[in-house]
């Protein structure tokens, strides 16, 4: 079973454990002459729609790659969470507004031996139903299963503080239905913004984690012929497609048909192991006593001693072109970034006075 399939299947499985309760809810309802029993069992059949709304997403996710979207549909699935995400944000304010007026204007809760019942079972059936969803959207990276499992966890929350504040009502006649429900509301809220950013952030383009990226930087320099790997930019099209681009270190002496065996074998690891397609760009190591070598380790020296530089690579020189070129990786520190590579030319220029220096500043795109 594959991913997408997992999802629909936990989905499901959500779908059907929220119609039961509901039937249930509405049996004892209708056997007790209970019309709040019978609207709280409609309420759980609206709790199956964060379900159905992954399902839906993840479905549409699937479809394959067009000419205007050649990188698939798998985005979709951060649309899924976000809309689960509105969903938990409105119920905690929703509670929150209700629970205030509740403050004010406290009532006696009136429960009867049925209704405890029918409470107990529904808190336990949703711990567990939100617990399971939610491990499996944190074992298949699903934003949107997290979010459905939330939503289970916190119904079960909000039910159990009514049902502890009207044993408390009960015992010490002290009313803390609002209060209590203020509390978890706003816990509430806070989790659902929480889980809007998570896959807003995939929509804009968060970094890539330093897990991943030691990973792929460890699984490349383990190529034979690579001596540096730099330059690591990944954009996340869904959870089973990533856009990349790295630069490998080669020594000049390899020839163009052993960099492109290489870098082949690169991009292929990479769709298998991480499903990233990944360009691959090649910066050349001088090799040998020449003039070249020779200015390529003064002048990575020199700029890796600098304590507000964090990388330098990329290093370019051609007298046929009148140019000597290289990258920094400045620190965070560094916020005038024109200052900081007119004082790094001067400081280089006179190297070589008859050619043109360029520093190129990059920046750091993963946490790593």
């Amino acid at each position: 079973m594959d991913r997408s399939q997992e999802i629909i299947r936990t989905s499901w499985i959500g779908i059907i454990a929220n119609v039961l309760l509901a039937v249930f809810k509405a049996a004892v309802g209708v056997l007790a002459s209970s019309v709040a029993i019978v609207m709280d069992a409609v309420n759980n059949l609206s709790d199956a729609l964060s379900s159905v709304i992954t399902i839906v997403g993840t479905k549409l996710s699937q479809r394959p790659a067009d000419r205007k979207h050649p990188f698939g549909f798998g985005r979709i699935e951060y649309f899924s969470a976000i809309i689960i995400a509105v969903i938990v944000l409105s119920a905690g304010i929703t509670s929150l507004i209700e629970s205030v007026k509740k403050i004010f204007d406290p009532t006696e809760p009136s429960y009867t031996t049925t209704t405890l019942v029918v409470i107990v079972v529904a808190i336990v059936v949703k711990l567990i139903l939100g617990q399971y969803v939610k491990r499996k959207g944190e074992q298949l990276k699903s934003d949107a299963l997290i979010a459905s499992g939330s939503d289970a966890l916190f119904d079960a929350v909000i039910t159990l503080a009514t049902l502890v504040s009207a044993g408390v009502m009960l015992l010490w006649d002290v009313s803390l239905d609002g209060i209590l429900g203020a509390l978890i509301s706003v816990v509430i809220i806070k989790a659902g913004i929480e889980m809007l950013a998570s896959p807003v952030n995939e929509l804009l383009g968060t970094s890539i984690s330093a897990e991943l990226t030691k990973q792929i930087v460890k699984e490349v320099s383990d190529f034979e012929g690579v001596h540096g790997v730099f330059d690591l930019i990944l954009h996340n099209y869904g959870p089973d497609v990533k856009i990349g681009s790295l630069h490998i270190n080669v020594y000049d002496t390899m020839s163009a048909h052993e960099i492109h065996g290489l870098t082949r074998k690169i991009t292929m690891q990479m769709i298998e192991r991480h499903s990233i397609i990944m360009t691959v760009g090649v910066y050349a190591i001088a090799t040998g006593e020449n003039r070249h070598a020779e200015l390529q380790t003064h002048v990575m020296q020199s700029l890796a001693a600098h304590r507000d530089i964090v990388q330098v690579h990329g290093f370019y020189y051609s007298e046929k072109d009148q140019m000597l070129s290289v990258d920094v990786v400045p620190d965070i520190s560094v916020h005038d970034e024109a200052a900081f590579v007119n004082k790094l030319t001067s400081e280089i220029q006179p190297l070589v006075p008859d050619i043109q220096v360029v520093i190129v500043v990059d920046h750091n795109y993963s946490e790593g």
